[in-house]
């Protein structure tokens, strides 16, 4: 699975969005009477684009090796929080011949969804940050390359030993400030689910 720009705002909106999709279409497709094997198996179909590579070698892997390994290897090849929990409940499920499968997964999806509805308001407060920081930006290289194209003696300071510092100084607080700015489009996962705890063993 592509994974770059996983920690933005929107790459996990797309990601969890993708896991809320696969989830309802393993609900619908148990809840025509299939199982659970066949049901991943016929989701590898059409799979969400975002997780689309790691639905069909988690289908793939399902022709020589069990469904706990399976979704094991799903998790880690997702890499995220939100598909932990729901492997974890998929492998549950499947060792307990759990009946209420289809209702767990419709909890699961709402669940993703709400959490995409968060990331869709992060992203939404923070746009306006993301603008003005772009703006402030733009202004000052517009002033400054101004300065040196029509001005340059009102410049002229900044071409000594002092100056140059001091220009330094000024540049390394633009550029810690745009950095922090670019940074808060950024969220930090929580500890994923299974690599803390451990399922029990396949049989």
């Amino acid at each position: 699975m592509k994974k770059q720009g996983l920690g933005s705002t929107t790459g996990q909106r797309e990601v969890v969005e993708a896991i809320a999709t696969w989830t309802e279409n393993l609900r619908d497709v148990i809840s025509a009477s299939a199982g659970l094997h066949d049901a991943v198996l016929t989701t590898a179909q059409y799979p969400p684009q975002a997780i689309a590579e790691s639905v069909r070698r988690l289908a793939a892997s399902l022709r020589y090796q069990s469904l706990e390994v399976s979704l094991r290897e799903f998790a880690v090849d997702i890499s995220h929080p939100t598909c932990d929990f729901v492997v974890t409940a998929l492998i549950v499920a499947s060792q307990n011949q759990a009946r209420d499968i289809a209702e767990l997964l419709s909890h699961l999806a709402t669940c993703a969804r709400a959490e995409c509805d968060v990331y869709l308001r992060i992203w939404v407060s923070r746009a306006r940050s993301r603008t003005a920081i772009r703006v402030v930006n733009g202004a000052m290289a517009f002033f400054f390359g101004g300065m040196f194209l029509l001005s340059r003696e009102y410049l002229a300071p900044y071409f000594t030993l002092q100056g140059v510092v001091v220009f330094l100084f000024i540049a390394a607080v633009i550029g810690g400030s745009t950095v922090a700015m670019h940074r808060i489009a950024y969220i930090e996962l929580p500890q994923r689910f299974l690599s803390t705890r451990e399922l029990p063993d396949p049989a």
